[in-house]
């Protein structure tokens, strides 16, 4: 089992998340669960992300947004970097 983590960025949008939008909050609750059991498989489609050198990955959370992050499987920690938006939109 992984441990989760999650950037200071990211936790920012997720307390936003849990006032503003408490439907959304508990999609992103299921998705970081899951995220501990098995990173690379499961519900929100994960993904590699090109250019993330086979640790950087994708998983939705809404058609919108998405949850990024990266898996080091030397320590068994999933790290969450963002979760607002497309990683595209930038």
């Amino acid at each position: 089992m992984y441990e989760v983590q999650v950037s200071s960025e990211a936790e920012k949008v997720i307390k936003k998340w849990k006032k503003s939008n408490p439907q959304l909050f508990k999609k992103y609750q299921k998705l970081y669960h899951e995220l501990a059991d098995h990173p690379r498989t499961g519900i929100g489609h994960p993904e590699p992300l090109i250019g993330g050198k086979g640790v950087t990955y994708s998983r939705h959370i809404t058609a919108h947004d998405r949850i990024i992050y990266d898996i080091y499987d030397d320590v068994l920690v999933v790290l969450i970097i963002e979760t607002e938006g497309h990683y595209s939109d930038k």
